[in-house]
Formats: structure tokens, C-alpha cells, sequence
């Protein structure tokens, strides 16, 4: 086995072992997909409150700030992408994202993990934006899994049948 396919094992792992049973006790509105998608749209918030909060104590250069900017911007254009994929996402239908996104998955955990390195080990006068930042990645980590999980297929309507016909010893 090589690193390729022990990573991707671990992605499935996490997948299959700890997001699609979340996804699966979930009701029916709002859906994973859903919640995902509000993961998103919350880790860029929290993204730029970070960036916003590096400003204010005086840690951005101008490129610094551009270059900020720029990688904000290019998350909500991962953002919009999504989000008009959302109608390939069905109800007893397989997932497509689960297959477009296995490459990026597992690049977004390394990505966690530094940031709350990041936040764990900053100087006081940044500590609240590395924070914001850490806490964007965990929400952006944790929708995008959750962006990816199968949904549960279409709830099936069943005939009640009323208790009269077996009482007055009709059929059954």
C-alpha cells in the first residue's frame, strides 16, 4: 500500500465511520447537504473575521492584505461552485461530489490541523485571529465532509390501515 491509498482509506474512514452516521441521524429538513452548505457559507464568515481582526492589531501589510483578499475570494468561488452543484445532489441517488471532492478532502485536514497549531502557539496580540481562523477551518472541514455524504433515500409513504375493518371481522 502506498501513501496514495492509505490516505484515501482514511478518507473513507472518516466518511463512512463518522460523518455518514451523523448524516444519517439527521431529519429530513435541512438535509447534510444543507448543513454543509451553512458549514460553508459560516467558515467563510469566520474567515473573514479573522482576516479582519489580523487587520485591526496592525499584523497585514498592504500585499499581505491583498494576498488575504485574494485566497478569501477564491473560497467563496469554492463556495458558489458548490452551491450550483446542489441540484446533482438527490435523494436515493449516489452522491457526485463524494467522487469530486476525494482529492480535496483529505488535503483540508493537514490544513486543520496547522491552523490549530497556529492558534495554540501565536503571540497574544494575534491569538484571537488565529482562533477565528482555526475555527473557520474546523467548520469548513467539517461541511465539506458533510457536503459529501450520501443522502438518505426518499421517505416512503405506507397505508395505515384503520382498526374497524378487523373489528367488525373484515379483511384483514
Amino acid at each position: 500500500m502506498n501513501i496514495a491509498d492509505a490516505v484515501n482509506k482514511a478518507d473513507s474512514w472518516l466518511l463512512e465511520r463518522i460523518f455518514q452516521p451523523v448524516a444519517d441521524r439527521l431529519g429530513e429538513k435541512p438535509t447534510a447537504f444543507d448543513i454543509g452548505m451553512s458549514m460553508q457559507l459560516g467558515a467563510i464568515v469566520l474567515d473573514a473575521a479573522a482576516v479582519v481582526a489580523i487587520f485591526m492589531v496592525g499584523g497585514l501589510s498592504f500585499t499581505s492584505a491583498i494576498w488575504n483578499g485574494l485566497t478569501w475570494a477564491l473560497g467563496f468561488a469554492f463556495y458558489l461552485s458548490i452551491n450550483r452543484m446542489r441540484p446533482l445532489v438527490r435523494p436515493g441517488h449516489a452522491n457526485p461530489l463524494r467522487f469530486m471532492l476525494q482529492g480535496f478532502r483529505p488535503l483540508s485536514v493537514p490544513f486543520l490541523f496547522y491552523s490549530l497549531f497556529q492558534a495554540a502557539t501565536s503571540h497574544p496580540p494575534y491569538m484571537m485571529a488565529m482562533q477565528f481562523n482555526a475555527l473557520a477551518n474546523l467548520v469548513f472541514v467539517v461541511g465539506l465532509y458533510l457536503v459529501s455524504t450520501q443522502p438518505k433515500p426518499p421517505h416512503q409513504r405506507q397505508a395505515v390501515r384503520s382498526g374497524w375493518q378487523q373489528e367488525a371481522g373484515g379483511p384483514v
